[in-house]
């Protein structure tokens, strides 16, 4: 049998695009801001992880600038040969400084930075616990591990500890989870993974890549925020959401990033990010350090989000972050909204299974700490409008 097979029968995306409800590569024709244009349109864009607004700052432009200027436009490559630049040096010791951790390293993405730190830490006589909304990247972090795999309910502690009594004692344990869930916004219950993660010798690994420069008085993410900074084992982020840039990184206590660099085959087999990347997101790390108002400012913008949604009788999904997620429940209706929305100017995401649970389609919006409330009271008003001129069962 042919392998395209697959290929040529696929016809998901054709029917949507015949039907006029396909909803994604919009293309953007600027810069990320509150306001962009896309295929021409003035965008409203609710639909970006751009958390701090520093995308478009002119400092992080211009240090990228500097920087392409000083080293040229990539590595030529890996971390592990020829490709550490003494900026990616500096870079780290400032994120581990700023995180509290003893050491950090950088990845060219942040999805293969859950490949490499989950994939060189666990093992085939390991188990990963693993909460069921985890993003992709951890799954297959995990997979590619080879370890014994135990996914538990959704931020649900009494699961996670009846598997966790379960488990062998004999075996090496770590526990996985988003700080932020990427679509729900829910808040990883942190607490209760360190408590049980010490009661059963496990070791904890939170992924923030949506938790910097969101949660925390000074923007340091899901364990800040609950003061457990010295209790998680392993961080894990990314620079393209709040910092503005594109990579990833881990940091931890010395001996385990030691051991991630000289052992795990996503970072010593791939190029290093361009000096661009690196200058850019450490500009904007220290914009972070330098205003954490932003941060504040972010959290203010998505509880106005909140409030004018409830004034207006929409329902969404709870959260304390600036993922907010509207109901929409089915894929039809998902797919429908969001190009409607689009055609008035306002750009968010369907959300879809397997991301959701059947019944339960969302559309996600996210907020940046530089929208205005004019821009919020608009966008409010185009959803209403979409929303309840909607008319579609199925």
């Amino acid at each position: 049998m042919d392998i395209f097979k697959k290929c040529y029968t696929y016809d998901a995306a054709k029917k949507a695009r015949e039907g006029g409800y396909y909803p994604y590569f919009h293309v953007l024709n600027t810069k990320q801001d509150t306001i962009v244009q896309m295929e021409d349109k003035r965008m409203i864009m609710i639909g970006s992880n751009n958390y701090l607004g520093l995308t478009s700052h002119p400092e992080v432009i211009q240090a990228a600038v500097e920087a392409t200027q000083a080293y040229g436009t990539g590595v030529s490559g890996s971390r592990f040969l020829n490709g550490t630049l003494d900026l990616h040096v500096q870079f780290e010791k400032e994120l581990a400084e700023f995180l509290r951790k003893e050491d950090a390293t950088i990845f060219s993405t942040g999805f293969q930075t859950n490949l490499g730190i989950i994939s060189a830490i666990a093992g085939r006589n390991d188990i990963i616990f693993s909460d069921k909304e985890n993003h992709a990247s951890i799954y297959d972090g995990n997979r590619l591990s080879y370890a014994e795999i135990v996914r538990y309910n959704h931020n649900d502690m009494e699961d996670l500890e009846k598997k966790l009594k379960e488990a062998s004692p004999n075996k090496g344990k770590l526990i996985v989870t988003d700080g932020v869930f990427s679509m729900s916004g829910d808040i990883a219950n942190l607490p209760e993974i360190v408590r049980l993660a010490k009661k059963y010798g496990a070791r904890t690994m939170v992924d923030d890549a949506h938790g910097l420069g969101v949660l925390g008085a000074h923007g340091r993410g899901t364990a800040e925020h609950f003061g457990l900074e010295k209790e998680v084992d392993i961080i894990m982020g990314t620079f393209s959401k709040s910092l503005a840039s594109l990579g990833g990184y881990v940091a931890a206590e010395h001996d385990v990033v030691d051991y991630i660099r000289h052992n795990s085959r996503p970072y010593i087999f791939s190029a290093a990010i361009p000096a661009a990347n690196a200058a850019a997101a450490l500009t904007a790390l220290r914009i972070l350090k330098r205003e954490p108002e932003r941060v504040q400012a972010l959290n203010d913008i998505a509880d106005y989000m909140r409030e004018g949604l409830t004034k207006r009788g929409l329902e969404f999904r709870p959260s304390s972050t600036p993922i907010i997620p509207i109901y929409t429940y089915t894929p039809m209706r998902t797919m429908i909204a969001c190009n409607m929305l689009f055609e008035q100017g306002v750009y968010v995401n369907p959300v879809l299974p397997p991301a959701t649970p059947i019944g339960e389609c969302l559309i996600r919006t996210s907020y940046t700490a530089t929208h205005t409330k004019a821009q919020i009271d608009e966008a409010i008003e185009k959803i209403v409008t979409v929303l309840e001129g909607l008319d579609i069962d199925e």
